[in-house]
């Protein structure tokens, strides 16, 4: 397995990443969701990614409990969540302070960890001012709970707004963008490519398979 620096980061990570979204909790248990993250791992795999909503939160529990069981060593794995869908509540989505505090809380404790390598706003909020979202975003850095920021599904000119605002502040500006990207849905890559001087990991890289695999390109 070859590994790659994220972005601009000095974080290293695996050229195939694995994802949770419609599996853990979804088709796979604690038992089957162990035997898959350890195949991930004997193959060189370091990278694993999840979301607040991916089978509303379970996923999240199911990953934490196949990793305490399979008793890696936390330093040795990077584990990415996203938010933007929490809940039904009208603060438990979007990319506000109040849902990004919250929310990443929730998360690291369905998740069982002090931390988590990335932290994704899984959608761009277009409700909340992009300051306060890169703000917020900056907090939680802060505070310990992630080590980078990075976006899922922005175009651009949103991301290129959230790092204008990032150097205007001297805040932290997201290092990765996870656009869709598979054999059907190849339009969110190529307008971002020309503008934007970050690492993209791609989702959906096997449309609707079962185990979703993130490619990581330098």
């Amino acid at each position: 397995m070859q590994y790659n620096n994220l972005g601009r980061s000095g974080l290293r990570v695996s050229q195939l990443s694995y994802g949770a979204w419609v599996t853990f909790g979804n088709q796979l248990d604690v038992k089957e969701a162990k035997s898959l993250l350890q195949a991930c791992r004997d193959a060189g795999v370091n990278f694993f990614d999840n979301a607040e909503v991916y089978a509303n939160g379970r996923a999240e529990e199911i990953m934490g409990q196949a990793i305490r069981d399979l008793g890696w060593r936390r330093a040795d794995v990077v584990i990415s969540t996203k938010l933007f869908w929490g809940g039904q509540g009208p603060n438990d989505k979007g990319l506000s302070r109040k849902h990004i505090v919250e929310g990443l809380k929730a998360s690291l404790k369905r998740l069982d960890m002090e931390y988590v390598d990335v932290v994704y706003c899984h959608r761009p909020d277009a409700t909340t001012p992009i300051e306060e979202t890169v703000r917020a975003m900056n907090w939680v850095i802060d505070q310990g709970w992630a080590f980078y920021w990075g976006t899922s599904e922005w175009t651009a000119q949103q991301i290129t707004e959230a790092w204008g605002v990032a150097n205007r502040l001297d805040l932290v500006g997201p290092i990765v963008e996870q656009p869709e990207y598979n054999l059907f849905s190849r339009h969110k890559v190529p307008p971002l490519l020309p503008r934007l001087l970050l690492q993209f990991i791609l989702h959906s890289a096997v449309a609707a398979a079962a185990a979703n695999l993130d490619l990581v390109f330098n």
